[in-house]
């Protein structure tokens, strides 16, 4: 229709008039519409402007600056001001996001839709306008609306006598006066489905007519044009994927060999088994199928309701949004019955709950019988911390030594090269060490990897000891890991020497990072890593599994979820951030930034972070890094600190096919983040991390780490 004749009989008028005060031509049409005392003139494009300009991301300049339009509704003799056609598709589908992402609504926005039958094709319609799923929709419909459609057709009294399609035309230009709506007032015949169907993505067939079913279906078929149809009694969906099967019978063969001019021929009467075969009779609901049986005595026509229609409107655009989008969609029907569904209502309060377990109180440990110094030495052993608190390894004990195996079993793809695996094993030689010189059974201590285990460390039990060793004792069974967010506090310089003595004195380097600029660096970037970490399936999986509720099952290893000092919304969101169909989508959207905030928090406020470096990049290198970490840690909460261990997911991968292998898809991301931090960190050639430390002051932890019990071989008892 053109815009004179739309604005001379603007009852006729089905779609709005687009209009750009930068075009001479639009200016003069907007002059003209303002004096015309009939018309209104209504602008809230600044307060749209506004919202755009507010939404995250930040929209770039060439939505911003897009020039506005004038949007003019012949019907309701009113012009109003909106924002271009792509900032004013940015603000409407913001809340769309991720639910269909930025790129995917561009996709779907392109999509031409037609809609044949536009009672219960009304909700699908608008439906998919509001989405955003077209950037044009052809609706065709011959018939009126009367009062008796206002139950489930979303019209107004106004409307009473109008056709149907113009009215749904209307309600979708009054939602995006950008989308194309074209209307075919006359419904579809031989002579008119030609012109309604070329071109067309996707139709959607809620007529009354068989007839014309046949007709769609046959024509569609031809094109290549996807057919869904929804059926409001029980939710019956279907879908016709002419598209990918051009050879499939039209109503999936229920209905036998027919065609709309056999369909045609019959009477009201010779038509109803095909309807009943159409609608699938045998699974109507009760009152479905009853009013059926009354239809035509008691009731003048089948029954609808509004809810049902809807229902099947977001089924139908969840179908369209599959096939835009090329996921896969087979043909077929499936029910989606709300009433089915509310009859298997769950209560929670009759769910049974997941014990409950009290947390420990800080400095307990499960009970364990100390008989004698060869227990003490490996009781200790078993003590130490490990990545996820897998312990990997085992113990074993005689008369006069403490074997201490790395055990491949328990390694995790962070875990490259056992390397983290190396640095748990030597601190648990270095407990072993102190609990063996607190008992004056203290020998040499042997790191070996030419035996059966890829590491080996043997405690010798002989006479000795060693009073500074120890003098550790008693706090070597009060470490634990804590990870209170805490408050940073400058390190004094006793407590810096005290920190680097103990790393020395077991053959490494510690090195302090305390400068709040180099903190916050090294917190961005580590907080990059974690996000890396959630994103890529293995080192998501992996960290989920060493989760522990309380009430699980295998308690004595795994991290206790209440250990993350969490507070309750946070800890509510790890039901979320363990699922992995989530950080599936997260990955696709390159998103999920926030992954890592957790992290840079902690990081940027610490006191400090300490570094435990070693010259010897082999197992035994690593181990007796481990050492040093131990005596570290030991010392550090000896001076009333907090400590929690900090594993970037590069901290153990030394080459790029290590970090190929840690996550293919960030491996370079990874090594340009690995690159950054040991400049941050002023990493020398021929060093390597064997753990870093996060310093700070905090209460004690809330629940001290679970161990595995040691398996005692047989041992004399002094």
């Amino acid at each position: 229709m053109s815009f004179e004749h739309s604005r001379a009989h603007p009852d006729d008028a089905a779609g709005a008039t687009v209009l750009d005060p930068a075009d001479p031509t639009d200016r003069e049409t907007l002059r003209s519409l303002r004096e015309d005392p009939a018309i209104t003139f209504v602008d809230r494009s600044t307060e749209q402007a506004k919202t755009l300009a507010g939404l995250l991301p930040a929209p770039p300049p060439e939505l911003t600056d897009e020039p506005r339009r004038w949007a003019y509704y012949p019907w309701r003799r009113t012009v109003v001001g909106v924002l271009g056609p792509r900032g004013y598709a940015r603000v409407r589908s913001d809340r769309n996001r991720n639910l269909i992402t930025a790129q995917e609504q561009e996709v779907l926005g392109a999509l031409r839709i037609g809609v044949v039958g536009l009672s219960v094709g009304h909700a699908v319609a608008h439906t998919l306008a509001m989405q955003g799923m077209c950037g044009e929709v052809r609706l065709a419909d011959f018939d009126e609306l009367e009062l008796s459609n206002l139950n489930r057709v979303p019209a107004t009294v106004f409307d009473i006598g109008e056709n149907k399609a113009h009215i749904a035309a209307r309600r979708i230009a009054e939602v995006d006066p950008y989308i194309t709506v074209r209307v075919v007032e006359s419904g579809l015949t031989p002579d008119t489905i030609t012109e309604f169907l070329d071109g067309l993505d996707i139709v959607v067939e809620e007529c009354d007519s068989l007839d014309v079913k046949a007709l769609v279906r046959e024509a569609a078929r031809r094109r290549r044009q996807p057919v869904l149809m929804a059926t409001s009694d029980r939710g019956l969906i279907d879908v016709e994927r002419f598209d990918l099967e051009p050879d499939r019978p039209i109503f999936h063969g229920l209905l036998g060999d027919v065609d709309a001019a056999m369909l045609a021929g019959l009477d009201s009467r010779e038509k109803i088994p095909h309807v009943l075969r159409l609608v699938d009779g045998a699974n109507l609901s009760a009152r479905g199928a009853a009013s059926l049986v009354e239809v035509g005595q008691s009731l003048s026509t089948w029954p609808q309701l509004v809810g049902d229609v809807l229902v099947g409107a977001a089924a139908v655009a969840e179908a369209i949004r599959r096939i835009g989008l090329g996921e896969p969609l087979s043909s077929g029907r499936v029910r989606i019955d709300t009433a089915a569904a509310l009859d298997g209502l769950t209560d929670p309060l009759h769910l049974p709950s997941p014990p409950q377990e009290e947390p420990a109180p800080p400095g307990a440990e499960p009970d364990a019988d100390v008989r004698d110094a060869v227990h003490a030495v490996a009781l200790a052993a078993n003590h130490a911390p490990s990545g996820g608190n897998v312990q990997p390894w085992s113990i074993e004990t005689a008369r006069d030594a403490v074997t201490i195996r790395l055990d491949p079993q328990y390694q995790s793809t962070i875990d490259v090269g056992l390397r983290g695996s190396a640095v748990a094993v030597g601190a648990a030689a270095f407990n072993a060490r102190v609990a063996a010189a607190a008992h004056q059974r203290l020998g040499a201590v042997t790191f070996r990897e030419d035996g059966p285990a890829p590491l080996t460390a043997v405690i010798e039990l002989t006479e000795g000891t060693d009073d500074a060793l120890a003098a550790l004792y008693p706090a070597l069974s009060a470490r634990e890991t804590n990870r209170r967010h805490g408050t940073p506090s400058a390190l004094d310089a006793t407590v810096m020497d005290a920190l680097r003595t103990a790393a020395e004195r077991e053959g490494s380097r510690l090195k302090l990072i305390a400068d709040r600029d180099v903190l916050s660096g090294i917190a961005a970037l580590l907080a990059d890593t974690d996000r890396i970490r959630y994103l890529t399936p293995r080192l998501h999986t992996d960290m989920a599994s060493e989760l522990r509720w309380p009430g699980d099952d295998l308690p004595d290893f795994g991290i206790d979820v209440r250990s993350l000092e969490l507070g309750a919304a946070e800890l509510g969101t790890l039901d979320i951030l363990r699922r992995p169909d989530v950080m599936a989508l997260l990955n696709a959207w390159d998103a999920g930034a926030v992954l890592g905030a957790d992290t840079r928090a902690r990081i940027a406020g610490c006191s400090a972070l300490a570094l435990v470096m070693t010259d010897d990049p082999s197992l035994t290198g690593y181990a007796r890094g481990g050492s040093a970490s131990e005596a570290v840690w030991i010392a550090a909460q000896q001076h009333g600190l907090a400590v929690q261990p900090i594993s970037p997911v590069f901290l153990y991968a030394r080459h790029r096919d290590e970090l190929d292998e840690l996550s293919p898809r960030f491996a370079t991301e990874l090594g340009d983040l690995q690159s950054r931090f040991r400049h941050l960190t002023a990493e020398q050639p021929g060093e390597v991390t064997a753990l870093i430390l996060r310093l700070t002051s905090a209460p004690p932890a809330s629940v001290r780490s679970r161990r595995r019990p040691v398996t005692f071989a047989d041992a004399p008892v002094f």
